[in-house]
């Protein structure tokens, strides 16, 4: 519990710099400032492993080094999400860190909410681990059967709904979620971009949730790891925004890696495959598909996407 206190501790000291000191006044985030602050994030998690070897040992360290690795893979899914809604909204650079910001804290909670709820499950019902490992393969599967599709938001149905039923104004020029008119309240484009990145999230974290499970069982460890991964997620969007068009072969790992992680574990009681080997193999086949994906896409290639 004094561990936990401590991460918490942490998390509500950087974030409170961050938006108090860092980004107090609305500004674009350049280059150099997001991949410092990538740096910093990862430097962060990295300590924070090095924390666990040396106080609960090399299995902790391992399981939370594991889980952080996937999750970070995953949440680089989110930054297509963040992509597609800020160029739909046209939200401002200026503007963009202060809605990540917020969505982060929600994405926290309900990391928090689905790993105490899937822990409560596994314990009370040890066949939910294989209702999880399926889970994954479907999602891996439908994630690549829609690769290439069309990700426009123009029809997609949340956004028609919170459109209909919330009176929104398009005047973001105050930065704000809100904003009256003539003594009634309107919500700005930057209030359901956020609604929108939240609904997202949850989705995403159903996905990233069940495969923490496949390495650890220990909530706080996948807390831990979950939320280390998420901190990193505004700074690693502004580092690759500009740079999403180039991970075309992304989405093609990331599929293999959530099927990989189901049959791992619907598969476990006939071969229990040693973290090391399944994370190796994970990381191959993100790192083939990145590189990959910036060889096809560069400059000048005959065969680009």
């Amino acid at each position: 519990m004094t561990l936990l206190i401590a991460f918490l501790a942490l998390v509500v000291f950087m974030l409170a710099l961050d938006l108090g000191v860092f980004h107090r006044k609305a500004h674009e985030v350049s280059l150099r400032e997001a991949w410092t602050w990538t740096f910093v994030w990862i430097g962060i998690a990295i300590a924070f492993g090095g924390w666990l070897f040396y106080s609960q040992g090399r299995t902790v360290a391992t399981e939370y080094a594991s889980v952080y690795f996937i999750e970070k893979a995953l949440a680089i899914d989110n930054v297509f999400v963040f992509s597609l809604v800020f160029a739909y909204f046209a939200i401002p650079l200026k503007y963009q860190h202060k809605v990540l910001f917020w969505g982060i804290l929600g994405a926290i909670f309900f990391r928090a909410v689905f790993i105490v709820a899937g822990v409560s499950l596994l314990e009370n019902f040890g066949w939910v681990y294989y209702v999880f490992g399926a889970f994954l393969i479907y999602t891996g599967w439908m994630m690549f059967k829609n690769i290439g599709k069309d990700e426009s938001l123009e029809e997609n149905k949340t956004i028609r709904w919170l459109e209909r039923r919330l009176p929104i104004t398009q005047d973001i020029s105050s930065g704000k979620f809100t904003k009256r008119i003539n003594g009634k309240l309107f919500f700005t484009p930057l209030f359901i971009a956020l609604i929108f990145i939240e609904l997202s999230d949850i989705v995403f974290a159903v996905d990233s949730v069940a495969a923490s499970f496949a390495y650890s069982r220990d909530p706080y460890i996948i807390f831990y790891a979950n939320i280390m991964a998420i901190l990193g997620l505004r700074s690693l969007y502004f580092v690759l925004a500009n740079l999403i068009d180039r991970f075309y072969y992304l989405k093609h790992g990331l599929s293999f890696m959530l099927v990989f992680i189901g049959a791992k574990m619907v598969l476990g009681d006939v071969y229990k495959m040693p973290i090391w080997m399944s994370l190796g193999a994970i990381i191959l086949v993100i790192l083939i598909s990145v590189v990959y994906s910036f060889y096809k896409t560069k400059p000048g290639q005959k065969n680009h996407v």
